[in-house]
């Protein structure tokens, strides 16, 4: 069994011309892989993320992410369960400004009500880890677009997430700390087993990755096996 199994993904977005966003999504995803989603735009890759991540609840289907039934979840239970097992990154790294990089980061375990002394060398462990060590006291807003992305990787992983979702997480960054973040992604992969779940648009990311889906007008075009 994968660590996401997921079947007859359908997603309809209501109004006057009803859009059929997704049709009939099918996909396993093993522990510790790092698979990508790609498409033209408008393919739907971000709504197949949203509807694996738990952002969304697609119209039709059915999702198991660690062996649990997640749709059958109360929507006070799915907030519980993202949080325990699942971290997000995204284009805009939705960090606070008013914080420095390690406040940021033990966020998550501050909200999971672990002690202090704990969240803040969890929270160290992990700047370290992204090699942000020496940046921990900084506020955000004097990081350059890479290293607050990577202060977003820290916080999406400081809980031990079983599963990093990532929309684009590059999108916004040149292309030298574009290459940091992905080889970061790929170390984790490597070093941690973590499972990654990524939407990006650059062809250049799938050397990073173990395989990517492909996405073509709301169905599944193809996989592509990249060599890892």
């Amino acid at each position: 069994m994968g660590i996401i199994e997921a079947t007859g993904l359908r997603k309809t977005f209501a109004g006057e011309v009803p859009v059929e966003a997704l049709k009939d999504i099918g996909l396993v995803i093993e522990e510790g892989e790092f698979v990508g989603i790609m498409g033209p735009s408008g393919s739907g890759k971000s709504t197949l993320l949203h509807m694996l991540a738990l952002l969304d609840d697609p119209t039709t289907g059915q999702i198991t992410v660690d062996g649990i039934d997640v749709l059958a979840l109360s929507s006070i239970q799915k907030t519980s369960f993202r949080l325990h097992k699942l971290g997000y990154v995204f284009q805009e790294y939705a960090l606070l400004p008013e914080l420095n990089a390690l406040e940021n980061v033990y966020l998550p375990l501050m909200m999971l009500g672990a002690p202090a002394k704990d969240y803040g060398k969890a929270a160290m462990e992990m700047m370290e880890t992204v090699g942000l060590g020496k940046r921990a006291s900084h506020l955000v807003s004097q990081m350059s677009g890479g290293e607050q992305q990577r202060v977003a990787i820290a916080r999406a992983l400081v809980n031990h997430s079983k599963i990093l979702f990532a929309d684009e997480p590059c999108a916004n960054l040149d292309t030298r700390n574009s290459e940091i973040v992905m080889k970061l992604l790929r170390q984790l992969c490597d070093e941690r087993r973590q499972t990654i779940v990524m939407v990006t648009h650059e062809p250049e990311h799938r050397q990073y990755m173990d395989r990517v889906v492909w996405i073509k007008d709301g169905v599944m075009d193809h996989e592509e096996m990249c060599g890892q």
